[in-house]
């Protein structure tokens, strides 16, 4: 019912919202931070670990992207050495987890920002696709009167000791597809702009064929495990005092107040 390629149970989550409902209860974001989205069935953890600047991509047919990136804490402080998972599909819209064939891993890797928090990468433009529809969640969706499709995107996992992990895209703007994701990944602040990458950058990178290539400039802004812990303690009472209860936590759970 769910083989690798298709992992309906993941999909059913994400489609009904419960997958981004249950980040945004686990891992809460304050305004100045990078907001979280939808993992998605189709991270691996075979992706190799890259140098800064490598090529992610295999795929020849896609249109050529640098990503040019950078971590920081919530007071503009650099953050070095967090490990970067970053994948996306090929140009035909597929991971490479959905091909049969698939040999070594493509269009995904790991990298480690470096002591200024910077991290880049050439991959290809994204592309809109849409999600395994032929079995069970395809024909929900379908009863439902709902499309299958994501816009386009890159997705990011970070991860460093210490700090709160984080799970997001980034969504080029536009995109058809835009305000009616299927699986409701889609924030505004995580909706960003491409640009072509001019003469002069593509020296700084090193690679004057990168000239004429679409570029993505991005910052992204990470919460200290620490501040993550207490904003989500204060929801958890803030929400159950909209309940009626009266409670308190200990060690992060509700115990109810006694008179």
């Amino acid at each position: 019912m769910s083989p690798p390629q298709k992992q309906e149970f993941i999909l059913l989550s994400d489609i009904l919202g419960l997958s981004l409902l249950v980040d945004s209860i686990n891992h809460p974001k304050p305004p100045s931070s990078t907001e979280g989205s939808v993992l998605g069935p189709f991270h691996t953890h075979d992706a190799p670990t890259l140098e800064l600047g490598s090529n992610m991509s295999g795929d020849e047919a896609g249109e050529p992207l640098l990503c040019v990136c950078t971590v920081r804490d919530t007071r503009g402080n650099p953050v070095a050495g967090v490990k970067v998972d970053i994948w996306e599909t090929d140009s035909s819209g597929h991971y490479d987890v959905q091909h049969a064939d698939r040999g070594a891993p493509s269009e995904r890797c790991v990298m480690v920002s470096d002591a200024d928090g910077r991290f880049w990468f050439r991959g290809i433009r994204p592309v809109s696709y849409p999600i395994p529809h032929d079995g069970p969640v395809g024909k929900l969706l379908e009863r439902l009167g709902r499309h299958c499709w994501r816009p386009a995107h890159l997705h990011f996992m970070f991860a460093k000791e210490g700090w709160d992990h984080l799970i997001t895209a980034l969504y080029m703007r536009n995109d058809r597809y835009e305000t009616t994701d299927a699986v409701f990944g889609v924030k505004a602040s995580l909706i960003v702009d491409l640009d072509r990458v001019d003469a002069a950058t593509a020296k700084e990178y090193g690679d004057p064929q990168l000239e004429g290539a679409w570029l993505l400039r991005h910052e992204f802004i990470l919460v200290s495990e620490e501040d993550t812990a207490a904003l989500r303690d204060r929801n958890a009472v803030e929400a159950l005092a909209k309940l009626g209860l009266r409670m308190r936590l200990v060690d992060h759970l509700p115990v109810p107040e006694l008179d």
